[in-house]
């Protein structure tokens, strides 16, 4: 599973009829700069931090044989010990913490 960022929505509309509702996103995964495809089902946005699990078994999750292999399985609302930081949403003891580094 990764942890990427929406970067915005995919327009396909012509689509095969294994492939399940949802929209397909363009993401970034955090940390490596690395873009994907995913489908969402959960209705993230531009900008919204996400899970991503990728894979073969990503295509078993649905009924017939969905050429899938990345789908995004949560929306981040916030991290804690987050290595990078500028994804995170921070909570508001980070807030405070960063006004008084300033």
């Amino acid at each position: 599973m990764i942890t990427a960022t929406v970067l915005g929505p995919i327009w396909a509309t012509k689509r095969i009829d294994d492939l399940p509702g949802g929209a397909l996103l363009e993401l970034e995964e955090v940390g490596t700069g690395r873009r994907l495809v995913a489908l969402d089902q959960l209705g993230s946005g531009p900008g919204d931090t996400v899970l991503v699990t990728e894979g073969a078994g990503v295509a078993g999750h649905f009924p017939g044989r969905a050429p899938l292999d990345a789908l995004v399985v949560g929306v981040v609302d916030e991290t804690t010990g987050s290595s990078t930081g500028q994804h995170a949403r921070p909570t508001t003891t980070n807030r405070k913490e960063t006004e008084n580094e300033q």
